[in-house]
């Protein structure tokens, strides 16, 4: 616990101010916890250290043995023997002993490929923007290590046409060598988890080197390649059954695209404005409720940047290494969506076109994804590697909603806190209702207006470890940080909702002791959104922290919960104090 201190501050050259930075002070709520659960002498003892841990926080299974274990590693010496006063049962509220890192998947991972979302990155090989950052393999390497379990290579011919490069096509991006690539996916693909890595390639590939893509992969994973059996799969393998597997996915193989598309979509590509999604601190998620969608009118495909006609007989060496292949049968979007009994297959489109889509097609979509795998990617004109809200695939069961990971943003922190989940393997199993058809036959439709099922109440505390891990002057140079925070929820449109605290001024350790409501029609498919935030009255508001946690995973009872950076980088001391109850 921080003592009392005082910080100077220079306002100019011949005056100073002069600010008490306080010792915690103890919520008036957490208190009153408190003299519940002591005795008369103002103490709590195991079996009513045990009593908090069940009735308050939830915790039904928690011993004698667990509250004796936490009081003997939290006691002082002169304090009553094994039992807490105030200030240490304080300090536990803030500690791991109360809030461990959740590293146990829950969920049952035994289901197909396609019951799962799952975390998917696009053009995982771009160091920055789209159009000419370096291509290189950190940026994948940096991907895994953080969970992705979907790398996304385009691979093309070198100069020379005998060796095959990863780069953005078409555009000014520096190449990479696609061994390696491969090779630094084979070294990092379980380094934060054992389930599958799907590699999706986007092949620009002439037969011959398709072949000797065919030998670098069976070369470099060679027996933790998933080959399947057949050609085509009834049904996707399960998570559980692929651990520790690599799995390829592409379309059969594919002649370049003809010049004139290729001018087509270069120009349209060079002509758009980059999308300025990112400010301090990202822009604000854009709203599912409604928008301009029929204003949408070029919409585009990385799929089709293949022509549709197949190279006479391909190379079997490379076909039989696809386990999940990219089909999009021909015709409009209602022949793409339908389902074959006998045959499952990857459809992808993009954000626009799910959009699109959507307004029409709801239902069918979420039907063909109880089987079928649909991968969403960002529109060509997120030139500077901005993202879009992931809930408009997600709540139509869509698993490989495709993500730039190279910047930071709002919509990344969405992604970020979905796939904490389940242990943070990669793999979120999907709610039941878009796994299957409702009571009449009826699959579910995300934008119907939908009754609350619960209601999360919320209570913000307190924060507290800024003043470690930040300079003295990194908020306000004349004072100490005024912070507010903003809580919210992001989820169907019904859901989504932002609220905001009142701003405690000059303070390092803000109190806000305020309580929100957030009714919810679907949990299932909420994420808590939490961020906070230094007031500046002339410039725009400093980062503070941000994070976002799956509402289906809260656990009841008061938590500290830490806050990351804009990249998503734990701080090493901030949190906030919080309560969650479900009523």
């Amino acid at each position: 616990m921080r003592s009392k201190t005082k910080q100077t501050y220079n306002v100019c050259f011949c005056f100073r101010r002069r600010f008490r930075v306080a010792a915690w002070e103890v919520p008036a709520d957490i208190r009153r916890v408190f003299k519940r659960y002591s005795d008369e002498s103002g103490v709590m003892s195991g079996a009513l250290l045990q009593r908090f841990l069940v009735e308050e926080q939830k915790e039904v299974n928690a011993t004698l043995d667990d509250a004796l274990s936490i009081i003997d590693r939290l006691r002082l010496p002169l304090f009553h023997p094994r039992a807490l006063n105030l200030l240490s049962f304080f300090n536990f509220l803030f500690s791991h002993l109360l809030n461990p890192p959740s590293l146990s998947v829950l969920q049952d991972m035994s289901s197909p490929l396609s019951h799962y979302f799952i975390y998917t990155g696009h053009n995982s090989y771009l160091t920055g923007n789209q159009l000419s950052s370096d291509c290189s393999d950190i940026p994948i390497i940096n991907a895994l290590k953080n969970g992705v379990r979907v790398i996304e290579l385009d691979i093309w011919p070198n100069s020379s046409n005998d060796d095959v490069h990863v780069l953005h096509g078409r555009t000014l991006t520096s190449p990479v060598a696609l061994i390696k690539c491969l090779r630094s996916i084979k070294e990092y693909a379980f380094f934060a988890s054992n389930y599958p890595v799907v590699i999706t390639l986007e092949d620009h590939l002439t037969p011959d080197l398709q072949a000797k893509v065919a030998e670098m992969i069976t070369g470099t994973f060679g027996d933790i390649l998933f080959a399947p059996s057949s050609e085509s799969l009834k049904e996707f393998p399960s998570p559980e059954s692929l651990k520790g597997r690599i799995i390829i996915s592409t379309k059969p193989p594919k002649e370049y695209l003809e010049a004139k598309e290729v001018q087509e979509k270069k120009e349209e590509s060079l002509t758009e404005k980059p999308a300025v999604d990112e400010e301090a601190w990202g822009k604000e998620v854009p709203s599912l409720r409604g928008g301009t969608i029929s204003d949408y009118k070029n919409i585009e495909d990385e799929d089709d940047l293949h022509n549709e006609e197949e190279i006479g007989i391909s190379r079997d060496e490379y076909k039989h290494l696809i386990a999940i292949h990219a089909r999009k049968p021909k015709g409009g979007l209602e022949e793409c969506l339908k389902v074959d009994p006998d045959n499952v297959r990857r459809l992808s489109l993009s954000e626009l076109q799910l959009e699109k889509a959507a307004e029409t097609y709801g239902k069918e979509i979420v039907r063909f994804t109880q089987r079928n795998i649909l991968r969403v990617y960002p529109k060509g004109t997120r030139i500077t590697s901005t993202n879009y809200n992931p809930l408009i695939g997600w709540m139509h069961g869509a698993q490989m909603v495709a993500f730039n990971m190279q910047g930071y943003g709002r919509s990344l922190w969405l992604m970020q806190g979905m796939f904490k989940a389940n242990g943070g393997c990669g793999y979120v199993k999907k709610p039941d209702f878009l796994l299957k058809d409702g009571p009449n036959n009826e699959a579910f439709d995300p934008n119907a207006h939908l009754r609350p099922k619960i209601t999360l109440k919320v209570t913000i505390y307190m924060g507290e470890g800024w003043f470690h891990d930040f300079k003295h002057t990194h908020f306000d140079k004349f004072s100490p940080p005024d912070f507010y925070a903003r809580v919210g929820i992001a989820g169907v449109p019904y859901d989504t909702v932002m609220k905001k605290t009142e701003c405690v001024e000059d303070n390092w350790s803000p109190s806000w002791n305020q309580d929100f409501e957030f009714p919810l029609a679907v949990p299932e498919l909420a994420l808590l959104r939490i961020e906070v935030h230094e007031y500046d009255m002339s410039e725009k508001d400093d980062f503070g922290g941000q994070t976002c946690l799956p509402v289906w995973e809260l656990r009841s009872g008061i938590r500290a919960v830490p806050l990351y950076s804009r990249k998503g980088d734990k701080y090493e001391n901030v949190k906030l104090l919080m309560r969650f109850e479900f009523i």
